[in-house]
């Protein structure tokens, strides 16, 4: 099985409507009806190129309350660089309406959509809901950029998730331009693992917190799609485009979690590099007569952490991306700078500029 390949120009079909070369339309994929008996439907945004190219889609909110993704949708759909385009964009920035409607990482019947596919027809909502996705949106696509945040009251610095056994995929995690690219498997469920099936290279970009606007992880977004859309062909290189460093490729990551119960003083920030028995942070309870420093066991980058001043004995409140070579490190994350101004068409020109989100 495979998407559609670099080719004639031609037309898209999703949800029985047609776009031609040279078009770009809004569709809305019928989804179930509310309770109420209104429909509820899915927003499609696809703008076809007048030239051959790959057919990417980018997708957001798939879990319902992480939100960073359908700001980045919305910017990304607005640049003028597009004018340019080759090939197919098919921009999605809410897959999960009932759970962003709620405010809800869930569906209406408590699943989580990235561990429900491919799905049913026939079956569940999120099910059915999976499955839709996977047949109109995912099988007719070359590549895949699937946007997400971390959990409620949990925060993660940019970075790319990708099986580095997929030379495409790898490709495409090192053009984003995030600083840290994290190996990870196929989780049973996933999207990322359902497309496989289809032949689909699906990276996820992760950062940020759900239910928060972050502006710098939605422009370094914004950005990074825009990096691997010039990778894969589909928009002109930039002629005066700034050399981007290598990523530091994490291999594996583990969770340092509270060791006694009681409110907690972060000391190391997200993207930190760290070392074997530096402090985290401290755990104190509320009248401070006793305080116990947490120390990293390992040396790495603090890649997530928990945003919550309190803790419980034995929850997890840092994630350490393990590494070695720490100049690599240094050169990578200190010259990251994710609120740089957007870059456009084959000239380098500054695009429109969005008001920062503070």
């Amino acid at each position: 099985m495979g998407g559609r390949k670099s080719g004639a120009s031609q037309v898209v079909r999703i949800g029985g409507a047609e776009v031609g070369p040279g078009a770009r339309s809004q569709i809305d994929l019928p989804l179930v009806d509310l309770s109420t008996r209104l429909p509820l439907t899915m927003p499609v945004h696809v703008i076809n190129g007048r030239r051959a190219g790959p057919q990417l889609f980018v997708s957001a909110a798939l879990h319902g309350d992480e939100i960073n993704g359908v700001e980045i949708v919305r910017r990304l759909v607005k640049l003028s660089a597009l004018k340019r385009l080759c090939g197919v964009l098919v921009a999605v920035p809410m897959v999960n309406v009932p759970g962003f409607l709620n405010l809800s990482r869930y569906l209406p019947d408590r699943r989580d959509l990235n561990r429900s596919f491919p799905g049913q027809t026939k079956g569940s909502l999120t099910a059915r809901l999976a499955k839709l996705f996977l047949n109109e949106i995912v099988a007719g696509s070359t590549h895949g950029i699937d946007l997400h945040t971390a959990a409620v009251h949990r925060d993660n610095y940019p970075q790319i998730r990708v099986n580095l056994a997929d030379a495409d995929a790898e490709r495409m995690a090192c053009a984003f331009g995030v600083p840290l690219v994290i190996n990870a498997g196929f989780p049973a469920g996933s999207l990322r693992a359902a497309a496989r099936e289809f032949g689909v290279p699906v990276i996820v970009y992760e950062a940020g917190e759900a239910l928060r606007f972050d502006e710098a992880a939605i422009r370094a977004g914004v950005k990074g799609v825009m990096r691997v859309m010039r990778e894969l062909g589909m928009l002109p290189p930039l002629r005066s485009a700034k050399p981007a460093h290598d990523p530091l490729i994490l291999r594996s990551s583990q969770w340092v979690r509270a060791p006694c119960s009681g409110v907690v003083r972060t000391i190391k920030p997200l993207g930190a590099r760290v070392k074997t028995g530096q402090a985290l942070a401290v755990v104190a309870d509320p009248l401070g007569e006793t305080e116990t420093e947490i120390q990293t066991p390992v040396d790495g980058v603090v890649i997530g952490r928990t945003n919550l001043p309190l803790a419980h004995e034995g929850e997890a409140l840092f994630n350490i991306g393990l590494t070695t070579g720490t100049q690599i490190v240094a050169r990578t994350l200190d010259d990251f700078d994710p609120l740089e101004e957007y870059e456009s068409g084959a000239t380098g020109e500054l695009a429109e500029t969005e008001p920062q989100i503070v």
